[in-house]
């Protein structure tokens, strides 16, 4: 049912950004699995004239169309925020309609709201009416009014409600990250697959090329605990950004209760945020400089800093829009074997992490709760085979593959059927 079918992937990111190399293109090889479907991929260059010259770009379209995907790419704008934005809108929905003639799309795989747009707009501007898949990932409106940047009743919010009310209807099928979010938005499809119109709804929570975590093995684990001199020593880790949802004075409370709890605490944070923001709020709780390492790494980089860890940690602000919300660190940390320490009320963690016992709810945010979880990831710890165990988790639910992989090529199916 996939043979010979086109796909134009509508990504409002950037072919370097990590997050397009660690997700957004592993999912498209998969995609294209099954046989001779094709993939071209719009993405949206930061800085497009200065950062990117004719021979690097046309470097990188050698490389993809030996993958069989077709790289394009536009210059991404940035301010004024909503001109910039509609303005990018256009020029993808043009764009992508151009492409929907010539090259004769059969898909329109729009990752989240904005690229739904420029799809949505697309296909009104051709005769030939490719399907539209709307790959939500998240609850956009809410995520701004819950980061304070919008408020929840002004004319920005309620436009893009109005916009996201349009493409819900306009689009022909949905994947969400959470069963959580399919129970808002698609509750009949928990039984059926399907939404009240009959379109296809598939859950697929941001996986993980478990290959890429091989490296996190015992040799690496020796290798970089000798490093930082960590041998006699308890690694927490974090990976991510900071401040927004990212909890950081509360990550940094736990640092420092994990510290009083045990000496030989050691903070490992991995993040692209400022690394003198959360070493000086490291150093108010407590911690001297040989307690901690903060440190910008590569996404290649991850696997080997957290093979030197014992235990991993995720604070993220439980609002509404978090419901929707995978966090791809949770598949890392698993994928290394690490426990995880997270609060409540994010995505489908709460089932996961307790579930299948690979770490702990936090029941709040104070040092009591912090030493009660501390206390009961030692517990799990000691009952042994948990790094194994917390692997094995990570296979079952955040396989690139298996869960992914299978995810979008089932969804594919049931979208080309109808």
């Amino acid at each position: 049912m996939l043979q010979n079918t086109h796909t134009l992937y509508l990504c409002y990111f950037g072919l370097r950004e990590p997050l397009v190399q660690t997700q957004v293109l592993p999912y498209l090889r998969e995609i294209k699995k099954p046989g001779n479907i094709k993939i071209s991929l719009l993405t949206f260059e930061p800085s497009l004239k200065e950062k990117w010259t004719a021979e690097q770009i046309e470097s990188e379209r050698k490389k993809l169309a030996e993958e069989n995907i077709d790289w394009h790419c536009l210059a991404y704008h940035k301010r004024p925020s909503a001109p910039a934005t509609l303005y990018d809108v256009l020029s993808g929905a043009f764009y992508a309609s151009r492409l929907i003639r010539s090259e004769k799309i059969d898909v329109l795989h729009a990752r989240v709201h904005t690229p739904a747009m420029m799809g949505a707009i697309a296909r009104k501007l051709t005769r030939r009416k490719p399907k539209l898949l709307f790959d939500i990932r998240g609850f956009f409106p809410e995520e701004y009014t819950d980061a304070g940047v919008w408020k929840e009743n002004d004319w920005l919010y309620k436009s893009v409600k109005k916009i996201e009310r349009w493409l819900l209807k306009e689009s022909d099928g949905f994947v969400v990250l959470t069963e959580k979010a399919r129970e808002i938005l698609f509750p009949e499809s928990a039984k059926t697959g399907f939404d009240k119109f009959n379109r296809p709804v598939e859950v697929i929570p941001c996986c993980v090329d478990l290959k890429r975590f091989e490296s996190a093995n015992n040799v690496a684990r020796t290798e970089m605990r000798r490093k930082y001199n960590l041998e006699d020593r308890r690694v927490i880790a974090y990976v991510g950004s900071f401040g927004g949802w990212y909890m950081t004075e509360e990550m940094a409370d736990f640092f420092g209760a994990a510290k009083w709890q045990d000496e030989t605490s050691f903070a490992l944070v991995l993040t692209q945020s400022d690394p003198k923001m959360i070493s000086a709020l490291l150093q108010k709780r407590g911690l001297s400089e040989n307690d901690f390492l903060v440190k910008k790494v590569t996404p290649a980089e991850i696997p080997l800093y957290l093979s030197a860890s014992d235990i991993a940690i995720s604070f993220i602000k439980a609002c509404y829009s978090k419901q929707a919300s995978s966090p791809t660190k949770i598949a890392e940390y698993l994928a290394c074997g690490l426990p995880v320490i997270s609060n409540s009320g994010v995505g489908d963690l709460d089932a996961l992490i307790e579930g299948e016992k690979v770490g702990v709810i936090l029941g709040g945010f104070n040092e009591e709760n912090y030493l009660k979880a501390l206390d009961k990831t030692n517990n799990l710890i000691e009952q042994g085979n948990l790094r194994e165990h917390c692997r094995r988790v990570s296979q079952k639910y955040f396989d690139l593959r298996e869960i992914g992989g299978e995810g979008y090529r089932r969804l594919y199916r049931k979208l080309l059927q109808r």
